[in-house]
């Protein structure tokens, strides 16, 4: 048994591998300030004498004697991240440090969960961890994009000048059960959408394209990644290399869920990427043959009930 702490844990993804590794016979120490995690997404977790949930912000030291440390915490959506730009940097850079220092102190090994965005808007398709990317540091993205780019450059820092056991993953679009309907990612965009009926929002002309990953993909991706040979720290990208376009997604939907919903377009928000798509040669070959196994429309459907269970429970609520 290993004691696990994960920032963020109460998150989309992170109480997907809260629950994973408690499957796998661990002890976890689930660590968020619920600023977009929510306590629903690991109340089934409360039961179970290994876990334990602890409200704390990440921009402050924690201390705790833990073996591995993932560090998720920070926003991770546009609407989200832009809402306190400032708060947010702080979260990727402040929240770095203070793991990567207990990490130091305990000799825990620790993942940072970097993002695609590091790669901008990229010259360079698809995108290999070779590419430095294309980002605009004083943009309304750039809180995210270059707070995450500083927290994998304090990451091998303190893996060159303190030998901090690290290791970094790159993750790409990632949808599923637990997303938070308002968060404006396009997966969550349009599934609720089409169940209330509504205008499907595609921003610019819909042919920007997206690389969809399921999160039980890159929870297996990144728990292969914190177990990797000694010597591979990465960064390693974890994403679906099947792209889409923004009309297909929304076509499909649309077809999924059997809404007439009709679909607008807006203006496309400043520096969003027309293109994304990642190489996973480096994961395959580092992470025993890791690739996504779940096709879009197989996420798709299990997303959609997700969502469809949780605006039906939202409907008895405001009726009650």
């Amino acid at each position: 048994m290993k004691k696990i702490l994960i920032t963020g844990g109460a998150g989309f993804v992170g109480s997907h591998l809260c629950k994973r590794l408690l499957e796998e016979g661990n002890e976890v120490i689930c660590l968020d300030n619920y600023f977009t995690g929510s306590k629903t997404n690991i109340v089934e977790l409360l039961d179970n004498p290994y876990f334990e949930m602890v409200r704390h912000d990440i921009t402050h030291p924690y201390f705790a004697e833990v073996d591995e440390i993932y560090n998720l915490a920070c926003p991770a959506s546009p609407v989200h991240y832009q809402y306190n730009p400032i708060k947010t940097i702080k979260t990727s850079v402040m929240g770095a440090i203070n793991t990567l220092g207990l990490a130091k102190r305990v000799k825990a090994k620790i993942l940072q969960a970097s993002t695609s965005e590091v790669y901008g808007d990229p010259a360079v398709h698809p995108q290999p961890e070779s590419y430095w990317g294309n980002v605009n540091p004083i943009g309304t993205r750039s809180c995210y994009d270059e707070g995450k780019r500083c927290a994998e450059t304090l990451f091998m820092d303190y893996h060159l000048q303190n030998k901090v056991d690290i290791k970094i993953i790159r993750i790409f679009n990632t949808y599923g059960p637990n997303m938070n309907p308002d968060d404006g990612r396009v997966v969550s965009n349009f599934i609720v959408q089409a169940l209330k009926g509504e205008d499907i929002t595609i921003f610019g002309d819909g042919t920007q394209t997206r690389s969809f990953q399921y999160v039980d993909d890159l929870v297996e991706g990144t728990i292969r990644m914190m177990n990797s040979r000694d010597g591979f720290i990465g960064p390693v990208n974890l994403g679906n290399p099947g792209e889409f376009t923004m009309m297909e997604l929304a076509f499909k939907i649309i077809e999924m869920t059997g809404t007439r919903s009709k679909i607008i377009h807006k203006k496309l928000p400043t520096d969003d990427p027309t293109q994304r798509k990642p190489v996973i040669d480096l994961a395959k070959k580092e992470l025993n043959g890791w690739e996504p196994k779940v096709a879009l429309e197989e996420g798709l459907v299990k997303t959609i009930d997700y969502f469809e269970e949780l605006l039906s429970g939202e409907a008895v609520s405001v009726k009650l």
